[in-house]
């Protein structure tokens, strides 16, 4: 049970909404979780981050971006819940593109507004937190950073890095996923 009411309880009031509140009332409920695990320790706060994405979607659906600057540096973000640099993205909401979500993602983690439609790279399936979640990489150019993104309770830091010194605590899904980018590799299906 949550707040009093159960799961079943949860589903069938959402269930029951139209569309728009369903959102309207998912979005809410995000970002009410997101400031309770900006609280909490960083592998506490993963774990229930998993947990809530599995209670409000039966496969969870992902986008990442590898994301060019015109000096050729790529754009990695440092979460406040979880180590390592990764590449931006996030979860794909209900009635949301893949395409519409990097987009949104990537103005709201590096304040990036691309200059083209974003291409799909490969899709992934992540089996690092659930046996449910797929990735879209999509590889961008640039467009305009709005202004410097402040650390806030999600993102603590968005910066480009040259590609041939990424930080040390990039993660190796991060860096294997880079080399398939620059290089001709093969693809891998799992994140």
């Amino acid at each position: 049970m949550f707040l009093g009411v159960g799961k079943a309880s949860w589903f069938v009031a959402l269930r029951s909404l139209d569309p728009n509140t369903q959102k309207d009332a998912m979005s809410v409920l995000k970002s009410i979780a997101v400031e309770v695990l900006a609280r909490l320790p960083r592998p506490l706060a993963g774990r229930l981050a998993i947990v809530f994405g599995l209670f409000t979607r039966v496969m969870t659906l992902g986008v990442r971006a590898v994301v060019f600057n015109d000096r050729d540096e790529v754009l990695l973000v440092r979460h406040t819940y979880v180590e390592g640099w990764h590449f931006p993205g996030g979860g794909v909401e209900r009635g949301e593109t893949a395409v519409q979500a990097m987009i949104k993602e990537l103005h709201e983690e590096a304040n990036i507004t691309l200059k083209s439609v974003p291409e799909i790279f490969h899709i992934y399936r992540n089996t690092q937190h659930s046996r449910f979640d797929h990735v879209v990489l999509f590889v961008c150019r640039w467009g305009d950073q709005t202004s410097h993104k402040q650390p806030d309770y999600e993102i603590a830091e968005a910066r480009f890095f040259p590609i041939s010194a990424l930080p040390a605590t990039t993660t190796a899904s991060t860096a294997k996923r880079l080399q398939e980018v620059l290089h001709d590799v093969p693809r891998a299906d799992i994140w």
